[in-house]
């Protein structure tokens, strides 16, 4: 059977993509190997509790995914984040220390020293960089802020957003928004200050009654039977009409391909056809994460849980990267009574907590959350969510390779890639994404955008 796309992946990224272009009036084929869609997008209730296997919220400053949020009737049943989310704390030597969420929270709070309060201050007249040459996250905000607050603040933040190191990721990469700040406004804290009020990072953070699995079943919903899973992808032949996409269950034919899965999966299917988007592809690593779901009785729990959760600095001895209070996020996320958190461990930090054995697994983080959240007694209930591949890295170099996989359709025609390792790896990101991929293919084949009918010469 012949279709006008075929879309490898049924992760929110093929998914949002192909709803993209169904809305265009393209006959979409989406093939997913798994048995069920939605990539790490899983949410999971049991005994009254609401785990993310995966991501946990959605970012509402996004405005293209909004926009497809709300034709797919989800805008009006999102929540955003309930009203005991104060603070945000960070892990340094073993210690907690909560700071407030307003724009001047770190100036205020002794969470760093004097002076690197006072070098903070100094960050609207350190002259932009000017040698285009690019940067690691830490060295920009050592640049920028000073030494202790790229240690205490940005690593900590670089560990929790992409379970990652900041000395080894490119700000243009995982942080492109910092970077063009500097070079549009001089300064990031002048930048900020010129942004709308409201529009501060982490204060538009939404979810749904049952989590963010709801945005994939929702986007599943209406894509139906366009969906085929259990099919595993052998291999793609360029034809003269198109592309042959060899399958477990068959042969099928498109126009157009986009591959939306993992980075060394699209290498491994662009090698045949391109081998310098499967070099690119390939070039972007995956380490492995735990999450590591723990549910208490409120009254075992000491701390106020005031936050979204930490962050934490690096550590050697700690197996932590970053918890979120998960049952102070959103509601119905723990049964009343009770509360909820999860817990991340591995990445570039630990990648060896990917053979660690689950109990001790659990046991570790329980040991850890009690020493800082002041818990008394053993988990009501745990649950854990080992990847094998966990967040692409920015690392230096990633613009370059995203500008080569950006490209490849100009060296293959009629071939793409989206992905949470293209412009962001958040939910929200990812859909953003695959809307400009949807565009580029519409009119690459000839339909209208703008109202999904075909051009004609």
């Amino acid at each position: 059977m012949s279709h006008d796309v075929i879309i490898i992946g049924g992760g929110v990224s093929g998914l949002s993509c192909a709803y993209d272009l169904m809305q265009r009036g393209l006959d979409v084929r989406v093939l997913e190997r798994q048995v069920r869609v939605g990539g790490n997008a899983i949410s999971e209730r049991f005994d009254g509790f609401l785990m993310e296997h995966g991501p946990t919220t959605f970012n509402a400053s996004v405005p293209e995914a909004v926009a497809q949020i709300d034709a797919l009737g989800l805008l009006g049943d999102a929540s955003d984040l309930g009203p005991n989310v104060k603070r945000r704390y960070l892990r340094d030597q073993g210690k907690l220390t909560g700071v407030s969420s307003n724009p001047m929270g770190f100036l205020r709070s002794n969470y760093l020293s004097p002076q690197a309060r006072i070098r903070m201050m100094f960050e609207g007249v350190i002259p932009r960089k000017k040698d285009g040459a690019e940067e690691t996250i830490h060295a920009f905000t050592t640049r920028r802020f000073g030494r202790e607050f790229a240690d205490k603040v940005i690593e900590p933040m670089a560990a929790g957003l992409f379970m990652g190191d900041s000395e080894k990721l490119s700000i243009n990469g995982a942080f492109a928004r910092l970077a063009m700040m500097e070079q549009e406004h001089g300064s990031i804290v002048r930048a900020i200050l010129k942004a709308r009020k409201g529009s501060e990072p982490g204060r538009h953070l939404y979810s749904w009654k049952n989590g963010i699995g709801t945005v994939p079943q929702a986007l599943a919903a209406r894509l139906k039977t366009q969906i085929k899973t259990g099919v595993s992808v052998q291999k793609i032949i360029k034809t003269a009409h198109g592309f042959k996409v060899k399958t477990n269950k068959g042969d099928q034919t498109a126009r157009a391909v986009i591959l939306a899965v993992q980075p060394h999966v699209a290498a491994a299917l662009m090698e045949p056809l391109d081998q310098e988007g499967a070099a690119a592809a390939a070039a972007i690593s995956a380490p492995p994460i735990n999450v590591v779901f723990l549910g208490y009785k409120r009254e075992q729990v000491g701390h106020p849980l005031d936050g979204l959760g930490f962050l934490s600095t690096k550590d050697p001895s700690r197996i932590i990267s970053g918890a979120q209070f998960l049952s102070t996020m959103y509601a119905h996320r723990a049964p009343d009574g009770y509360v909820s958190i999860s817990a991340y461990a591995g990445g570039v930090r630990n990648p060896e907590l990917a053979t660690l054995d689950t109990a001790d697994l659990v046991a570790e983080v329980h040991k850890e959350l009690a020493q800082l959240l002041a818990i008394k007694g053993a988990p009501i209930v745990h649950k854990t969510r080992r990847w094998a591949l966990g967040l692409p890295q920015y690392t230096l170099g990633h613009p370059e390779r995203v500008s080569v996989l950006k490209a490849a359709p100009s060296r293959v025609s009629g071939l793409y890639v989206t992905g949470n390792f293209i412009n962001g790896v958040s939910i929200a990101n990812c859909m953003n994404t695959s809307a400009e991929i949807a565009d580029r293919v519409a009119l690459d084949l000839g339909f209208d955008a703008g109202s999904g009918v075909a051009q004609t010469a």
